[in-house]
């Protein structure tokens, strides 16, 4: 299903819309997260005003040879209000063009888009601001959320183009949650699977493609964000278990003890991250990152740590029903459609995107396609 421009709200600066999906109450709003390790949390946190961090996102971006018109597209933050983060404002400043925020709150998506004349010289400038908090779902507690909608439920659980949940996507899942009775024994087993059976490849471009059925066809496990939680939800979706992936970036230092899991300094143009989540009856939606699990396992310490490594046992355990949010979701979105464009469709936005003269520009090409990402944590 792809998503129309028709279909986004145009707004010059778009704030918090205060939508709330439900299945949310049951979720810790905040959880204490601290001191370098995760805490065992016994429930959830009743405190609506506790641990929120806000956080503001400067993109901006140039492009060196301009060959006729050009146009830049930014993801921009989630305009949706949840439990871990509220949308304060998304704003643009163009030279020598024009520029808009198109929002789709139902769609879960925010486009920065800027369209500049022949013969200028495109800068465009995205500021977001944001507030997060630790997002934890303890599924040793009852839950008592809402069900999805028939309309919801089907839609966290279709196919999208590189994420199909037939065929050999569908027989894999099958197979990984054979004999599990619940939808969180499901997820459980397809959450092992990922970890113990994938890995990160640091040569993958960018955070990946998520071309699950390639990746299980091909018997290639491996890749990054992109690649592994993608085929985590597609494998929950496979196995009739709602799941969604969020696209993201990371916003500050890791709390907790992983060098890897966060920037190193406030210039994050390359800190891009994606996350997961699954809806479970009676829990709502509970985020989830074994993507992260094989991040630590490559990076941290010595790198190539075995499973059985502590920093690995502490981050599978936990990546499994919370996130530290020192992150920030652009959106949940597949198949996009840009503004200003006819027919093409992105597998998902979370880098930014540019044309000039018709032609698509590399957004990994810095030679002619240059912007730089930083994050400041501010005053709420």
């Amino acid at each position: 299903m792809s998503i129309s421009r028709r279909s986004l709200i145009r707004a010059a600066v778009v704030a918090s819309v205060g939508a709330m999906t439900p299945g949310f109450s049951r979720l810790a709003k905040a959880a204490g997260f601290g001191g370098g390790v995760w805490p065992e949390v016994a429930g959830a946190a009743t405190d609506e005003a506790a641990g929120w961090r806000t956080f503001e996102l400067t993109t901006k971006v140039s492009v060196l040879k301009p060959n006729g018109v050009t146009r830049v597209w930014v993801p921009a933050v989630l305009p949706n209000s949840l439990p871990f983060q509220k949308s304060l404002a998304n704003t643009i400043g163009t030279v020598g063009g024009t520029g808009t925020v198109d929002s789709s709150a139902e769609n879960w998506l925010a486009i920065a888009y800027g369209e500049f004349p022949a013969g200028v010289a495109p800068v465009m400038t995205v500021t977001s601001r944001v507030a997060t908090r630790p997002y934890f779902v303890d599924l040793n507690l009852p839950g008592s959320a809402a069900p999805l909608s028939e309309a919801e439920r089907a839609y966290y659980l279709r196919a999208t183009k590189l994420q199909p949940t037939d065929g050999i996507v569908r027989d894999t899942a099958l197979r990984i949650t054979k004999g599990a009775t619940t939808d969180v024994d499901k997820t459980r087993a397809i959450y092992e699977w990922i970890v113990e059976n994938t890995f990160r490849n640091p040569k993958t471009r960018g955070c990946g493609l998520g071309d699950i059925r390639f990746m299980l066809e091909s018997g290639d496990l491996g890749g990054k964000c992109a690649d592994l939680n993608a085929l985590f939800v597609g494998l929950c979706r496979a196995a009739d278990v709602p799941a969604r992936h969020a696209y993201g970036i990371r916003v500050a230092k890791s709390e907790l003890g992983y060098k890897s899991l966060g920037p190193a300094t406030d210039n994050i143009t390359h800190a891009q991250h994606c996350r997961a989540e699954v809806f479970l009856s009676g829990y709502g939606w509970v985020p989830m990152d074994p993507a992260d699990v094989r991040k630590v396992v490559l990076e941290e310490g010595p790198g190539n740590l075995a499973l059985d490594n502590d920093m690995v046992v502490k981050a599978r355990k936990r990546l499994f029903g919370s996130w530290e949010m020192n992150w920030i979701a652009y959106n949940f979105a597949n198949d996009i459609e840009l503004p200003g464009e006819d027919g093409a469709t992105l597998p998902f936005l979370m880098y930014t995107q540019g044309e000039t003269g018709g032609a698509k520009i590399d957004p990994y090409d810095q030679e002619h396609f240059v912007y730089e990402i930083t994050a400041k944590e501010i005053s709420a």
